[in-house]
């Protein structure tokens, strides 16, 4: 079984653990059944959260840390739950009263306040700090048609990126977009020269779910379109957006590559939290001339760089996340400390 097995394993077992200790000490009327449940779920020698612990030292590094964090919170869940059981099976009842009726001398139930995902935390700050470089941020359809996809961005029909395996398409015509590259043909369908924009939004590929891979996820691309713009233009705004998002201590990389849209091409790679790993940031590359020609501008007079980011990546990197599911299960403890 591999680690991410190993870790899927655990952390189900863990979630099944939680939803059963709760229900048991919920479901406890008298000091007896509160006890029985603190024994079974909670005991420190052979307790069901004892067992749980000991599933750490199966894992790697990298799982000990997502474990450990959901190991704690479901805790922290259970020790409340009996504290609160306990607290009910000591409360005698009102004489005459049934045993749930209200007690106007408790005290009052703080409401919980809601926050933005850390996502939407992460799009917003990416916004703001691409804005003070000059890009403005546009959006577009999700529901796409396959020219603004694929033939404007100088996909020909053979390319293996417009497989019907490799895409959701609706119909012939139509596809959920599998990249936000549209939004920068429809940016310059609609304008001419200079061009500054940044494209955000939802994607959509089916790829195979694992701690770094969704079916569903966001990107953040940028398009600039001047007279004179450069290679240079372009590794200097990356590197200058690296330090300013994620610290001066970040290392980033140029590889080169190939993409339809641009060339010459690079691949962006930056080292994951200080290690010795280099994980893929996006990429990026020169306009190809074929895609300026596209929108009716001239390859001859005007010059320009693209490139694109995963936004889940850079959420990851900046907040130490080690699997992009958690930032899709809902789970209000985890998402609480962002």
């Amino acid at each position: 079984m591999t680690a991410t097995d190993l870790l899927a394993s655990a952390l189900g077992d863990l979630e099944a653990l939680e939803r059963d200790g709760l229900a048991a000490l919920r479901d406890s009327r008298d000091a007896e059944s509160v006890e029985a449940a603190r024994i079974e779920y909670l005991g420190q020698k052979q307790g069901r959260l004892k067992a749980a612990q000991e599933r750490l030292k199966a894992l790697d590094p990298a799982g000990k840390r997502v474990y450990g964090q959901r190991f704690n919170a479901t805790k922290g869940a259970l020790e409340a739950a009996w504290t609160e059981a306990k607290a009910r099976a000591e409360r005698p009842a009102a004489a005459g009263a049934a045993a749930d009726a209200l007690d106007v001398t408790l005290p009052g139930r703080k409401t919980r306040l809601g926050h933005r995902h850390p996502l939407t935390q992460t799009a917003d700050e990416l916004i703001d700090l691409f804005g003070r470089f000059g890009f403005e941020a546009a959006r577009g359809p999700e529901v796409e048609d396959v020219f603004h996809n694929f033939e404007a961005l100088n996909i020909p029909p053979s390319h293996p990126a417009r497989d019907t395996l490799e895409n959701f398409y609706l119909s012939d015509a139509l596809m959920l977009r599998s990249q936000t590259s549209p939004i920068q043909i429809r940016v310059m369908e609609a304008r001419r020269p200079p061009v500054r924009v940044i494209a955000i939004g939802r994607v959509y590929r089916p790829d195979t779910v694992d701690a770094t891979h969704s079916f569903m996820f966001h990107q953040i691309e940028g398009l600039m379109v001047d007279v004179g713009v450069t290679m240079a233009d372009l590794k200097t705004v990356l590197r200058l957006f690296a330090e300013s998002y994620l610290g001066t201590d970040v290392k980033i990389r140029f590889r080169p590559s190939f993409f339809p849209f641009t060339e010459p091409s690079v691949e962006v790679d930056m080292l994951w939290h200080g290690g010795e790993r280099w994980v893929e940031m996006g990429g990026a590359g020169m306009v190809d001339p074929n895609v300026l020609r596209a929108v009716g501008y001239d390859p001859e007079e005007v010059t320009g760089f693209a490139f694109g980011l995963g936004i889940e990546r850079l959420c990851m990197r900046r907040h130490a996340i080690d699997d992009i599911r958690l930032l899709y299960q809902n789970d209000t403890r985890f998402l609480s400390q962002f």
